[in-house]
């Protein structure tokens, strides 16, 4: 074999080589695209979801079908923290709508190590507690959960809130991250390079109809 046919035979090889990586690359950022995308679109879904419910329980607070079972609605929040809040409402247990009977929902979340089986170090269970049952939680990727209390005049109320303050607030403020559970690229010896799609979402100053009407 000539030493052309040798420099040709290399050059094809060469050039097999520049192809084949390049397909690979290709592939391989299509799908993180797709990975981070889905993600993207899950994390989404989840916070829809978790803010659909806080919305319509916490503008309920104070509310009763049987008003005079609940004469004073400021009297309805009775615990008030920067990570949990437990109040008063008229629940739909049934599927029939608000029975006129009080009932409270406790809302808190879990820490990390409950969820030690996700690759995300940062999610926890986020908990719904309707009046004495067993707490029952999801795990929707929320990462953080902080509430932040406002009196009539807009001023922050230091929490957690004293019992004796508890009937000044006026408005919640509440702010959220949620974060996918799995990684969207696991680097196995760079766990710090693990990325997570996340959202973030925030109520400016949520308040209850209910206050504005006693």
């Amino acid at each position: 074999m000539g030493s052309q046919a040798i420099l040709d035979v290399i050059g094809s090889f060469i050039l097999f080589g520049w192809l084949l990586l390049s397909t690979i690359r290709v592939g391989t950022a299509n799908s993180e695209n797709m990975q981070s995308y889905g993600g993207e679109l899950l994390v989404q879904e989840n916070l829809v979801e978790i803010t659909k419910l806080l919305e319509y329980d916490f503008r309920k607070i104070g509310y009763c079908a049987e008003p005079n079972r609940l004469p004073d609605p400021t009297k309805a929040i009775i615990l008030a923290d920067s990570t949990q809040i437990k109040f008063l409402t008229d629940v739909d247990l049934t599927g029939s709508g608000p029975d006129g009977f009080i009932d409270s929902i406790y809302y808190y979340v879990g820490p990390t190590s409950e969820l030690a089986s996700t690759t995300n170090p940062r999610d926890r269970m986020l908990y719904r507690v309707v009046n004495a049952e067993t707490p029952k939680g999801a795990n929707l990727g929320v990462t953080s959960f902080i509430l932040r209390y406002f009196d009539g005049q807009g001023n922050v109320i230091a929490a957690p809130v004293a019992a004796a303050n508890l009937q000044k607030i006026q408005t919640i403020q509440i702010s959220i991250i949620v974060e996918n559970t799995v990684a969207s690229e696991i680097v196995e010896t760079a766990p710090m390079n693990q990325q997570y799609s996340s959202a973030f979402w925030q109520q400016m100053r949520l308040s209850s109809r209910n206050y504005r009407n006693r």
